[in-house]
């Protein structure tokens, strides 16, 4: 048992920390820049299940809130009123969401592991965007149109992330089987 918690402990913070060097492999587009964040937050969620999953990318989220510049723009709580934090939040519900679905079953199939891998991207974007159409229009006063935020913030950036999914779900599996007996003891 205190085996299991401390493997716990461990995946959860090689995942945090996965996800922070996730933040820095971005290519730069406009207004939301794209990163590899997604495939560890992913990750998180197929291999460590829905709840330790969410709570890897919440220590994540949590560590920039107090100042470690671990986000793809730096850190601080005042990232809070940045438009794209809704991603960071979207990454927390959507990694839940994807271990969720993925570890219904001992071994998933690769369509399960996908399927559960693009509902985590549609609350990702689902929640990125709605929070960086506030931010922008009600918070910033810089107002942008939703057709502005669906090319800027979903078409632009969605292809690199469908095959993100594609990746991340073979990866994932491959390895549900190994790291969830692990885990899951």
């Amino acid at each position: 048992m205190r085996n299991k918690k401390i493997l716990n402990m461990v995946l959860c913070a090689l995942f945090a920390a996965l996800i922070a060097i996730g933040a820095f492999i971005k290519i730069p587009v406009p207004y939301v820049p794209f990163t590899l964040q997604l495939e560890f937050t992913m990750l998180a969620g197929l291999l460590l299940g829905p709840e330790l999953g969410a709570l890897s990318v919440a220590l994540y989220v949590v560590m920039g809130l107090l100042g470690v510049p671990v986000f793809a723009e730096g850190g601080g709580f005042a990232y809070v009123f940045k438009p794209s934090f809704g991603y960071l939040i979207g990454f927390i519900i959507g990694t839940y969401v994807t271990g969720y679905i993925a570890n219904k079953v001992k071994k998933p199939s690769f369509k399960r592991v996908l399927v559960a891998s693009l509902a985590g991207l549609l609350i990702v974007y689902l929640v990125g965007m709605i929070y960086f159409y506030i931010i922008k229009n009600f918070y910033l006063a810089a107002p942008i149109g939703v057709w502005s935020v669906i090319l800027y913030c979903f078409i632009l950036v969605v292809p690199g992330d469908l095959l993100l999914c594609i990746i991340g779900s073979y990866i994932g599996k491959r390895l549900i089987p190994i790291i969830g007996k692990e885990t899951r003891k």
